[in-house]
């Protein structure tokens, strides 16, 4: 009112003040939703293109070449079992193909939780020690600590030193791109799930279990640690002449995973002001890890062994199964602490 009167009829009208903003504000959104895209595109085609190495070696090897198999290879003499464990490893990886589409497409978020949740929770558990020890391995190789050309001729062949490092860097590849499209899916879909603290106190029931998976945790990660720094118990006679910088990495590797896994199902259990996310994190990380590892060598080393290798030893096969117990008790408290924030 005040404006209009001060107006001649010589003044020209000012154009309307109020879209300015919005209109000065829609080109900066318009170009954070364009780079939030092309960076989601960008993580997807890596993801993709990282799981073609793998994919490729298994479908030769299932196909009957010896790419990357040396003369002498035990590989050479293995038969069904690992036709077999081929083809599974393959069908495993040629599923991050499906999962990067879940986590980057529209109708991805309409996928039902337990499809989701299965498969990502696999891929962590399988992914997250390869993510850990694999640079700590070639930092090893590259200080000169790594196992020397004469250990390395001593063992039997089986496959070409480039398979390893080709494959393995694909995987921490995988990992890294389908953590980065995970974690915005999640938030989009149950960000509220760790929205805030871990609040009131989980059921004594769950405690308990919590408390187990803790104490596990802490026997089986000084085991790996005493692994790491040379210790033979539960080892065979094998194992233990096969002892490195390189192995070590690998041990630590996983008593980081198994006493993450103990120490974030306790936070979740107990309660309190810390943010849920970080508790919530380790023990999702950790138990997945130890479960899926677990079970990974458990299931190997109950099939036939190649070569004339020994058999696995009874104190081996009790510590996997130890792995698959104290990884399943810290899994039970992430889906109470999970389920416990759905119903609040």
């Amino acid at each position: 009112m005040t404006t209009r009167a001060v107006h001649t009829k010589h003044a020209p009208q000012p154009s309307a003040p109020a879209p300015a903003p919005a209109q000065a504000l829609a080109p900066a959104a318009e170009g954070a939703r364009t780079g939030a895209g092309a960076g989601r595109n960008i993580l997807t085609a890596v993801a993709l293109v990282a799981t073609v190495p793998y994919l490729a070696l298994k479908a030769a090897w299932l196909a009957g070449s010896r790419i990357g198999i040396p003369d002498g290879s035990v590989l050479l003499e293995a038969g069904t079992f690992l036709t077999v464990a081929n083809a599974v490893t393959l069908a495993m990886d040629a599923c991050v193909i499906l999962l990067v589409l879940v986590l980057t497409r529209p109708w991805g978020l309409r996928t039902p939780a337990w499809m989701l949740t299965v498969p990502v929770f696999t891929a962590t558990g399988l992914l997250t020690p390869i993510l850990l020890a694999f640079p700590g391995q070639l930092l090893v190789r590259a200080l000169g600590f790594g196992a020397g050309p004469e250990v390395a001729a001593a063992r039997e062949p089986f496959l070409d030193s480039w398979v390893f490092l080709v494959v393995y860097t694909g995987f921490t590849v995988q990992g890294l791109a389908l953590a980065a499209l995970f974690v915005p899916y999640a938030r989009r879909r149950w960000g509220r799930r760790w929205q805030g603290v871990v609040g009131e106190r989980l059921p004594s029931p769950t405690g308990v279990v919590a408390a187990a998976a803790a104490s596990g945790s802490l026997v089986l990660g000084a085991l790996f640690l005493y692994w790491a720094f040379g210790g033979t118990a539960g080892l065979s006679a094998e194992q233990a002449a096969a002892h490195s910088a390189e192995s070590a990495a690998g041990s630590v590797a996983h008593a980081i995973c198994v006493l993450a896994a103990g120490a974030g199902a306790l936070l979740l259990a107990r309660g309190g002001v810390l943010r849920a996310r970080w508790p919530l994190g380790l023990a999702w990380v950790g138990a997945a890890a130890t479960l899926a590892w677990g079970a990974w060598l458990l299931i190997a080393s109950l099939g036939p062994q190649l070569g004339q290798g020994e058999e696995p030893s009874i104190a081996a096969q009790l510590i996997y199964a130890g792995q698959m117990v104290t990884g399943s008790l810290a899994t039970a408290v992430v889906t109470r602490f999970l389920i416990s924030r759905r119903e609040s």
